[in-house]
Order: C-alpha cells, then structure tokens, then sequence
C-alpha cells in the first residue's frame, strides 16, 4: 500500500523568500508592456502604480533613483514599456515589480534616434550658452510659427494681443505634425528671416521682425518629432534673429527647444516671454514722464534764479555804462603817465650814455699807445744788431742766405761777415 508524503511546513516569511527566489531565477530581469493606473510619486520620491491590460494588472515600484532618470511625467492611461525584477512584498505578501526604467510604449527607436543625434549637434557646439541671442524687451514685430488649427495659435495670439496690442505680429503657418511638418516649419522660418514690412516712421527701410516664437501643444514623442529634425534644428541654431521655442508642456522636450535661444515651457509662456505687458509699459512711462517733469522744472526754477542774480549785478544800463566810462578814464591816465615816464627815463640813459663815450673813447686810444710803446720795446729787444755789440757776427753766402751750420760751408767759398759797425768779406781755406 502506498503512503503518501507529507508537505512541508513552510513558514509565511519563508514561503514569500522562496517564491522570490523561483520568481528572481525563472524571470528576471523582464520587460513588461502595460497601462499605467493610479500613479503616484510620495515625498520620498518614490513612485507606485499599477500596470494593466485587458487580463490582468501588477504592482509596481519605481525608486527615486530611477524617477529621477526619466525624461517625462508619467500620466494614468499611458501605455509604457518598463524594465526591472519581479518579487515579493513580504510585508503584505504582494507580487510586485521594482522598475528601474521606463519608456512609452513604441518610442524605444525614436528616443534612441534622439540621443543620438543629440549626442551628434552637442559634440559641433550647436546647443552652447554663448551662441544663445539675448531676446529683446521691445521688438518692433513678432514672427510667429505654428499650425493654423492648433490650439496654440489660439493661445499665443490670446495673450499677445492682452499683453502687447500695438506690436505686429506676422504668421508664417506650417504644420507641427506630420512627414511635411519639418520641410513646411524650415520655409516658415526662412520667410521670416526674410520678411520685411511696410516703412514707417520710426523705422524708414521697413518693419522688421526681431524675435520669433515657435509653438505647438503637448503631445507623446511621435507627435513632436517634427522639432528634432536635424535641418529644421541647423537652421534654429544659425537664424540671425532670436527664436523662442514653446513646443508641448513642461516635461517634453526637442531638440529644437536646445538649439533655440529661448525655450519656454508652454506657447502662452513663450509669448509672455516676448511681451512685456502694455499695463506695465504704460506705467513705466507715466514714471519716466514724472521724473522728467520734475527735472525740467527744476531746471527752470535754476535758470530763474541765475537771471536774478545776473540782474542783480548788471543793474541799470546807464549806471553801468557810467561806470565803465569812469574806468576807461583811469586806464587812460594810467596809460599816459606811464608813457611820459617811460621817455623820461630813455632820455636820462640816453644822456649818461652820449656823456660816458668820450670818456670811453680817450680811454681806449691811451690804452692802444700803452700797448704799441710795449710793443716796440719787444721789437727793439729782438733787434740782431744788439747782439753783435757782444762779440758775434752774421754770415751769409753770396746769395745772402745766412750759414749756420758747418756743413753749409765749402772750401775757397766766398762768405760775408756782418759785425756791429759793418760787414767784412770773408774766404773759407778748410773745414774741420
């Protein structure tokens, strides 16, 4: 007779350890495609909900570390794909799947094509701060680029027209969805770069558009795809004019949002962000025109005052005129006693100067003779004959030419002797 085993006695912490287990070695890590319902992030930054479909629906937790990483808000009836490891909650002996990403459903290629190119337009610079264009506080015109039936449009005119009534704005529509969305939004952008108004007054060669917002409602990944075009993108970073990108909610993002010089996170925002509201203009203007008053009356009161006080010291025209004369009489004298003066004092130097010159001249002839008596005493001292008294003699050749030395003499050579009372002639017998 056979007798059948008994079961195991499995504690209830034991039984959801080894259920986790079987689960952990059986399915994980797994993929799961579903429906969110009752989402819900706590304080903590933790997020619960449940996935679901027509047959069936499982818990799930997403921990803050792995919230933090996505690039969207989840909302209850999104279809998403989700990673992570299935287990059990033994506190309440739930299964439960703890997800560590999560993306919509069907947008797994899509999100990677805009990583990529992403990656791609960052690495050439395209998304730089300083490339950005500041965005002006009072543009003379405003392009605006959407679809004719979007809710935007609607929007956007709304408050700029409250805001700002007295600036145009020009509308170059295309569509925001679509396959001919990018090529449609790329010409709408270049016919603003080019657009140019009527003249007016304030601006003769014509009213420009300086600023352009490109807006378009919320909506999944696929709908928005238009704006991560890598041309439209190209041509958002190089436009000469400032672009304020409005393009879904809050949590979406494009690449046109990081090439533009402004992103705002709704389209009523992004033309706030363009429209400096007329009240406030209005009111800057009354205090610019107060400060201005007080200051030309002020002004005024200053130039006043100034004309009393030049008042005060012209005083009456004759009296002025009166003691002007009075003073041109005294630079007159003045003038002619210094003149007489000044002769008088030319005619005593001239005097002293006709008396000193004779004087002077009598004084310069004794001077000249003193020297030429001295003169002649030096030239009496040179005279040769003075030294013939003492004994010498001078002689000479037949040519007159005055021997000196030994060697200037020749044998029988005829020689005159110059003595101090005559010449005696004289004929050289040897040479020793």
């Amino acid at each position: 007779m056979r007798v059948d085993s008994e079961p195991r006695v499995w504690s209830v912490g034991a039984l959801c350890l080894a259920i986790a287990d079987t689960l952990n070695a059986r399915f994980n890590p797994v993929a799961v495609k579903g429906e969110i319902s009752g989402f819900a992030r706590a304080a903590s930054g933790h997020c619960y909900f449940n996935l679901k479909d027509d047959s069936g629906q499982i818990r799930c937790a997403m921990f803050k570390r792995a919230a933090s990483a996505l690039g969207f808000v989840p909302r209850d009836g999104e279809l998403v794909e989700v990673r992570g490891k299935l287990g059990v909650y033994e506190a309440r002996g739930d299964l439960q799947l703890i997800v560590d990403s999560m993306q919509r459903a069907g947008q797994g290629d899509l999100f990677a094509q805009f990583l990529k190119l992403k990656a791609t337009l960052e690495a050439e610079g395209l998304f730089e701060p300083s490339r950005k264009q500041d965005i002006p506080a009072q543009p003379r015109a405003i392009g605006l680029i959407t679809s004719l039936g979007a809710a935007a449009l609607h929007d956007v005119a709304s408050a700029l027209q409250r805001r700002v009534p007295h600036i145009p704005v020009i509308l170059a529509p295309a569509s925001v969805q679509g396959a001919n969305a990018p090529l449609e939004l790329l010409r709408s952008l270049q016919q603003l770069v080019g657009w140019q108004g009527p003249t007016t007054n304030a601006s003769p060669q014509g009213l420009a558009v300086d600023v352009i917002l490109m807006v378009r409602g919320g909506g999944a990944m696929e709908d928005l795809w238009a704006f991560n075009d890598e041309s439209l993108v190209r041509a958002i970073a190089s436009c000469p004019i400032p672009i304020v990108s409005g393009v879904g909610h809050e949590t979406d993002f494009t690449l046109a949002d990081f090439a533009a010089d402004l992103r705002a996170p709704t389209p009523t925002a992004a033309a706030e962000m363009v429209a400096t509201e007329r009240a406030q203009l209005l009111g800057e203007l009354d205090a610019f025109q107060e400060e201005l008053a007080s200051a030309l009356n002020l002004t005024v009161d200053r130039m006043n005052q100034r004309l009393d006080w030049i008042a005060g010291r012209l005083g009456r025209p004759s009296s002025r005129l009166s003691d002007q004369t009075r003073r041109l009489s005294r630079i007159s004298q003045a003038m002619m006693f210094g003149l007489k003066g000044q002769v008088q004092r030319n005619q005593q130097k001239l005097q002293r100067l006709a008396e000193s010159m004779p004087r002077a001249r009598q004084q310069n002839l004794n001077d000249a003779h003193r020297q030429l008596q001295n003169f002649e005493t030096r030239l009496g001292l040179l005279d040769p004959h003075l030294v013939l008294d003492r004994g010498y003699a001078w002689l000479t050749d037949e040519a007159g030419q005055a021997l000196t030395k030994v060697g200037s003499f020749q044998t029988d050579q005829r020689v005159t002797a110059t003595l101090a009372d005559g010449e005696v002639l004289l004929q050289v017998k040897s040479q020793s």
